[in-house]
């Protein structure tokens, strides 16, 4: 018999809090206002999807990026619903409200500069718990915020399970021989090796007790076959589980990092349809291909080759093939069943059939290779890098001198713990990172008349 899905465990907070009489809102709707208007949130739009790639209003912020993922999310929980119908599942489906503060708070916790800024991190706190930017996600909302006393944004246990992407610590999956570094054999550049130096997928050990609040509800079995992981010989371990929520949510990241960023790197000109041909094959798009036959069959007699055209011609094209794709991947999804699992939360997981997974992840993987892992963005990556790791040790080397006195003031109260100054430097916006960096290392640059 499977344990009840909305009971008061999973819509109750750390902190004890009552709506007021007159309020009509459910406990979704209380936890998505206050994901959005959280300070964490607004800083999103200061944080670019790809990396900073300089002056334009056309690129996605991780704001707007987070947006969409919330729109996808609920499209995804609605045709789950509608394809679902006479199956249990559909009464664990989040609701509106809920999925979207969920999508919304998905990315909070990612530095300025993208993988530079969450490697550079991981380095400067190597050996005071590191950092993950997901794990600093959960850290953000379950203490950081200021909605409550010591609670964070104080939200709902399942928001929080949701938001839960890799539920083990940071200290249970690290490799014992991944030890964060800089490279060697250099006489004056200072590098971080950035294989050793990438944190695992996981929650920061300074959280561990949010997650045994988070899981508390959960069957002795459940919590068990839920924190299972896959050790691997030459790299961190890896967490086999998440729940219903954060995978639906999962599933609409993918969807719109698949798409919306293909189509920022091709309005950008950053891609060519030479190269797109190249990694993204008539194979790879079959099933893409066929929905695009039976929906249109008198459109075109090559219909590869109308997406190619239309995705790299004129914008009102592009946006039309962007819609059918993001659609085609959406009606994909299905629910499966983890018999592991009582807890319907967990024994349900949202995914996407096998073929139109296969064309996200060609699409995911042209997207890496041709635009994050190129020299252009790779450069400003390593820049990127250089520039938090600078402005970390500077704090860490005089806090009393530097730290503004609202972060110093923390500092001190946690006895020094260098944590808070993470978190300061993981709060910034690129632009906040950068005239951070010029204050105190360019010699003609900052005043105090300068506001950060």
């Amino acid at each position: 018999m499977l344990t009840p899905t909305l009971n008061g465990d999973w819509l109750a907070r750390r902190e004890d809090w009552r709506p007021q009489a007159e309020d009509a809102r459910e406990a979704g709707d209380i936890d998505y206002a206050r994901v959005i208007h959280s300070a964490s949130f607004r800083r999103l739009q200061g944080k670019t999807q790809i990396l900073n790639l300089g002056d334009s209003d056309f690129y996605r912020t991780r704001l707007t990026h987070s947006l969409e993922v919330a729109q996808i999310a609920t499209g995804l929980v609605r045709h789950l619903d509608k394809a679902n119908a006479e199956q249990p599942a559909v009464a664990a489906l989040p609701d509106r409200s809920l999925i979207q503060a969920i999508a919304c708070a998905h990315d909070l916790g990612h530095p300025p500069f993208g993988h530079g800024g969450e490697v550079a991190l991981n380095y400067c706190m190597r050996e005071n718990g590191g950092f993950e930017g997901n794990g600093q996600t959960l850290r953000l909302l379950s203490r950081l915020e200021t909605f409550s006393r010591s609670a964070g944004a104080n939200l709902t246990r399942r928001t929080l399970l949701g938001v839960l992407k890799y539920p083990l610590a940071y200290s249970r999956l690290r490799h014992p021989d991944r030890v964060p570094r800089l490279r060697e054999g250099y006489s004056r550049l200072r590098s971080i090796d950035v294989d050793a130096s990438a944190p695992p997928k996981c929650h920061l050990d300074s959280e561990s007790g949010i997650v045994e609040w988070i899981l508390a509800p959960l069957c002795g079995r459940d919590t068990e076959a839920f924190l299972a992981w896959e050790r691997r010989p030459d790299g961190h371990g890896r967490t086999l589980h998440k729940s219903l929520d954060c995978g639906i949510m999962d599933v609409a990241d993918d969807i719109a990092y698949g798409v919306h960023d293909l189509e920022d790197a091709i309005a950008l000109r950053l891609v060519t349809a030479e190269r797109f041909r190249d990694g993204v094959t008539r194979e790879h798009c079959a099933s893409f291909l066929e929905t695009l036959r039976l929906k249109y069959p008198g459109e075109s007699t090559d219909h590869y080759d109308a997406m190619v055209h239309g995705l790299f011609g004129d914008g009102g094209e592009r946006k039309r093939y962007i819609s059918r794709l993001v659609h085609h991947f959406l009606t994909a999804a299905r629910l499966e069943e983890n018999e592991a699992f009582r807890q319907p939360l967990l024994r349900y997981r949202a995914t996407l059939d096998e073929r139109p997974r296969a064309f996200l992840n060609a699409l995911k993987k042209f997207i890496m290779g041709e635009v994050i892992r190129s020299a252009s963005v790779q450069q400003l990556e390593f820049k990127g890098q250089g520039m938090v790791v600078s402005v970390f040790e500077a704090f860490q080397s005089e806090p009393g001198r530097l730290l503004p006195a609202e972060v110093l003031d923390r500092f001190r109260a946690s006895g020094d713990d260098l944590r808070v100054i993470c978190d300061f430097v993981a709060g910034m916006t690129d632009a906040h990172l950068l005239k951070t960096y010029e204050r105190l290392f360019a010699p003609r640059m900052g005043s105090i008349f300068d506001r950060l």
